[in-house]
């Protein structure tokens, strides 16, 4: 229970100072269907592992073939 505590402590400090967004960075993740076409979806996320984690529970044909990423761009510079 004191991880959470902590947690929700550390969330509240970051909000009250506008902080939140700074943890979050616009990924784009990049992946081939069947016929080969490149397609890209776009995730906020704290790094590259999160990235691709969201593009596997909310794209269909990624949480199906998750080996058909082949490039996640962070796009901040």
């Amino acid at each position: 229970m004191l991880v959470i505590d902590i947690y929700l402590f550390i969330v509240n400090v970051l909000k009250e100072n506008n902080n939140i967004n700074c943890l979050l960075k616009p990924y784009t993740v990049h992946y081939r269907n069947f016929d080969n076409i490149r397609i890209e979806n776009c995730f906020y996320a704290s790094d590259a592992y999160e990235a691709r984690t969201l593009a596997i529970k909310f794209n269909k044909y990624i949480r199906d073939h998750p080996n058909s990423i082949d490039l996640i761009k962070c796009e901040n510079n």
